[in-house]
Order: C-alpha cells, then structure tokens, then sequence
C-alpha cells in the first residue's frame, strides 16, 4: 500500500484560501511597487555621489560616511514627522524610509569599505571609519530627532497648537 502523496497548500488550505493570499499580494503590492521605486531613486543618488566624490585608495571612504551619516539625519526628520506631526499615506514610510533612505545609504558598502582597508594594509584607517561611521551616524539620528522636534513644537507654538 502507497502511503498518500502529502498535501500542498493550497490543498489543506480553507476553501477561498488562494483567493485570500492572492488578496494579500494586492494589498501588499502598493507598497512593494514604492520601496521599489524609493529604492531605484536612492541607490541612484548614492552612486551619484560615488561617481562625484570617488574613494582613493587607502584613504578614508568620505563619500559613503557622509552618504551615511546624511540619510541617518534624514531619517530622524523622517520618522518624527511621520510619527508625531503628520498622519502621512500609508505608502510615505514604505517610500522614503525603506526604498529612498534605505537605498541611499549603505551600510553594506562600509562593511566592505572596513575589510578592503584592512586588506590592503590600513588597519587604522578602517578602524577609524568604523568608529567614525557608527558615531556620526548615531548622532546624526539623535541630532535629526531633537531638532525636528524642537523646530515643530516652535512651529506648533507659533501656531497657537499642540
């Protein structure tokens, strides 16, 4: 006697089941389509400012760190509009925090940027992006945070709101 061929999913699922998970791809399809478009538009930038400002070998990776440390500030600002002064659309977050921020910065290439220093001999320049890169980028968040609080709580107050 053959032992019965497993179920798939769709098989054990509750009747109308594929039509549900195909309502959830739809749902979810907006936002796939803007992280998709934030992203293109943000890795873009990125490597502008790769083609702009090049690395020299050796020396300090300027260019990610300060790609880096910019879209930190920004996703500070980002997120306590986005958070505590605006009810924004549903896609803001996924467009700007996950695809433009997340594609313009680059904590991938400074892992790289980390190992190629240390490769080609600069243990003390690849230590000191890492510290450098994980202090400003700290502080650019902790900075973006306060002041874009600061600045709305002044706007609000002149405003004669809360």
């Amino acid at each position: 006697m053959t032992s019965p061929r497993p179920k798939t999913l769709d098989e054990t699922a509750s009747p109308g089941a594929p039509a549900r998970r195909a309502s959830v791809w739809r749902g979810q399809g907006p936002a796939v389509a803007v992280v998709a478009m934030g992203g293109a538009a943000g890795a873009s930038a990125r490597y502008g400012a790769a083609l702009l400002w090049p690395a020299q070998p050796g020396g300090f990776p300027w260019t990610t760190f300060w790609v880096n440390a910019a879209g930190c500030f920004a996703m500070g600002v980002l997120m306590v509009l986005i958070t505590e002064v605006w009810v924004p659309h549903r896609l803001v977050r996924p467009f700007f925090g996950t695809g433009v921020l997340g594609g313009f910065t680059t904590f991938s290439t400074y892992a790289v940027d980390i190992q190629r220093l240390m490769a080609e001999g600069h243990p003390r320049t690849a230590l000191a992006y890492l510290a450098a890169t994980f202090v400003a980028a700290l502080a650019a968040v902790w900075t973006a945070v306060a002041s874009t609080r600061l600045v709305s709580a002044r706007w609000n107050a002149g405003r004669g709101t809360s």
